[in-house]
């Protein structure tokens, strides 16, 4: 009786089970780095070239986001600030401090500090600050607390599950246009109060007099007023609106 199957069929279930292997052991690769953060950036903290504090300059000095980044609510990139800005406060302020002796000698070459860049979306991503500045979303949101940071960290992935979650839901982002840059501030959790920071009443937020709402719920509820109110419509679905 002829044979069926040849000699080397013997072989197919081994090679098989190497396929599943290489394939489970790649799948397994795969979810430790790309779900890790050596893969996000989370917690990348690299060391500058001076040790700026924004825990003392943007926390205890309180100095706007925008004094400093200068072009973050005008243009598509924010920017790092200048040697001039910098020079402006520390030609009297620890003018002779040995740690900004990189400052003055940037200054003096007209070359400049040069900072790492800590923060950055992929070249394949399409990003404009200044549309979600002026739309609500505070620095908070991408950046973290860095006003209680001495050194400046990647507080957040900036991954694309971390804009869609966004995207999919603004309201929980939005805030008062001129609380942007104020990183530590909540949404009031008091109807009536809530209801006269929108400049409405609560029976058209759906809420009633004298309400006491969670933080979560307040945060919903203003963002939903601001959504509409700003005709906030994020790409959520549509590939190009970040891919273009």
């Amino acid at each position: 009786m002829p044979q069926i199957f040849q000699r080397g069929a013997n072989l197919v279930p081994l090679k098989i089970l190497l396929v599943l292997g290489a394939l489970a052991t790649g799948a397994v690769g795969a979810v430790w780095y790309y779900f890790t953060p050596e893969y996000t950036k989370v917690g990348y903290q690299p060391s500058q070239p001076i040790p700026f504090s924004h825990k003392v300059h943007a926390g205890q000095l309180n100095i706007d986001c925008r004094f400093c980044h200068s072009f973050a609510d005008s243009g598509a990139h924010s920017n790092l600030p200048s040697t001039q800005l910098c020079m402006g406060c520390h030609t009297q302020v620890q003018k002779d401090s040995p740690k900004l002796e990189p400052l003055r000698q940037g200054w003096a070459s007209g070359k400049g500090v040069p900072w790492v860049q800590i923060h950055k979306t992929p070249d394949h991503a399409y990003f404009n600050h200044s549309v979600h500045i002026n739309r609500g979303v505070s620095c908070v949101e991408c950046h973290g607390r860095v006003d209680q940071m001495d050194v400046v960290y990647q507080a957040k992935s900036l991954t694309m599950n971390f804009c869609l979650e966004c995207h999919r839901a603004p309201e929980n982002a939005l805030r008062p246009l001129d609380k942007v840059t104020d990183l530590g501030w909540k949404a009031p959790t008091q109807a009536d109060e809530l209801a006269s920071l929108l400049g409405t009443t609560p029976d058209k937020l759906k809420l009633k007099a004298g309400d006491q709402l969670t933080p979560g719920k307040a945060q919903k509820v203003m963002g939903e007023h601001f959504k509409v109110q700003r005709g906030v419509l994020p790409p959520d679905s549509n590939c190009a609106g970040c891919h273009r």
